[in-house]
């Protein structure tokens, strides 16, 4: 899952509640009024987390 660091905390205390522990790598927030070129700078960013998340 991606999801922006405001979420950080509801996630972690979603999955506690659950017992799981999701794969989650967090991206700057907000994302809603970014330019094209700041969301393409994010995801490049993030690219490397989610790359070794999906392939663990």
């Amino acid at each position: 899952m991606i999801a922006t660091t405001a979420f950080e905390q509801a996630a972690i205390s979603q999955g506690r509640a659950l017992g799981f522990d999701p794969a989650i790598v967090y991206v700057p927030h907000p994302i809603q009024d970014r330019t094209d070129d700041e969301i393409r700078a994010i995801a490049d960013d993030a690219l490397d987390s989610v790359l070794d998340m999906i392939t663990r």
